[in-house]
Parts: C-alpha cells; sequence; structure tokens
C-alpha cells in the first residue's frame, strides 16, 4: 500500500472513489450520490478541491489503484486555526480491515503535526461501529453526541463527536 496526497491530477480517479463511497455507505456522508453525480462541472470543481491551500487529501493506493482516501480541512477563521476537520475518510470494502484506513489517518495526523496543528476533529454516525473503533484505535476520543444529526427522509442519525490531541 501506497499512501500519498491527491492533487488536481488525481481528480476523476478521485471523484470514481467519491461516487463509489456515497454509494456503497450513504449514511456515513452528508452528501448524496444524486447531488454529487450531477453536479455541473465535477471535475474542474474537483481539481480546486484537490489543489486547495485550506484541504489536503490523501490516498491509499493498492497496485496503483486508488482504494481509499482521506480529507484534512484547516478551518479558515483565526481563532480556529489551530484546529482542522477528518472528513470525506473510505476504504473500498475489500480492501478494510488490511490496514488502509489506519495509514491514511496516520498519515493526516503526522501531516497536522507537520504544519502546527493543534486539534484534529471528527463526527461519525453513532451506528457505524467499525469507523468508531478505527478513529479510537489511533488516538481519537469522543467528547459528545449530536442527537439527530443528519435527516434522511423520516429517519434521523445520531453523530458521535471525537477529537484527537496533536500536543499534549
Amino acid at each position: 500500500m501506497i499512501i500519498r496526497p491527491l492533487s488536481g491530477s488525481d481528480a476523476s480517479t478521485y471523484r470514481t472513489l467519491r461516487l463509489e463511497a456515497l454509494q456503497t455507505n450513504p449514511d456515513a456522508f452528508i452528501t448524496t450520490y444524486e447531488q454529487e453525480k450531477n453536479k455541473p462541472d465535477a471535475i474542474e470543481t474537483t481539481v480546486q478541491r484537490l489543489n486547495s491551500d485550506e484541504a489536503h487529501t490523501f490516498g491509499v493506493f493498492i497496485e496503483e489503484k486508488l482504494v481509499g482516501n482521506v480529507t484534512l480541512q484547516k478551518e479558515p477563521h483565526p481563532k480556529f486555526s489551530h484546529k482542522a476537520s477528518i472528513l470525506a475518510m473510505y476504504v473500498h470494502p475489500e480492501c478494510r480491515g488490511q490496514g488502509a484506513g489506519e495509514m491514511l489517518l496516520e498519515k493526516a495526523i503526522q501531516f497536522a503535526k507537520g504544519i502546527g496543528l493543534e486539534i484534529l476533529q471528527l463526527s461519525v454516525v453513532k451506528d457505524n461501529l467499525p469507523a468508531k473503533k478505527l478513529y479510537e484505535k489511533v488516538g481519537f476520543r469522543e467528547y459528545g453526541i449530536e442527537h439527530k444529526a443528519i435527516k434522511i427522509e423520516d429517519r434521523y442519525l445520531d453523530e458521535i463527536l471525537m477529537e484527537y490531541f496533536l500536543q499534549d
């Protein structure tokens, strides 16, 4: 497995994996497959997102195929600039349980430390126990629950709020 930052040149491959993620695990993401699929100028927008200074996306490759990703989104407000969010975490189902997710998170954590961030935050759907266990394994700790955080038609999903302190 190879972990590396994604750039605009990876936009098409990343978008394919993103659409797969939204279909495979729709409850794990706020964006729906239909929203993402029907975006105008999707590739151009993805290129801009992958080349952004505020968001850094890392990909895991097996035999040169992108099979997972995670994004670290820095907070833009000066009073929050010591923090970033972990977003859009996904690993292809056939590659889960092989360490790819842990490697992606470790890469994001090391990158965050390298640019002087102090806190990483994320939210995970309460029912997504494998993801929660993964986050705990690398050092994230729960600090709260947002009840009814997501509404899908007539059902609600709670989200667990987690944090990782980069500097003790």
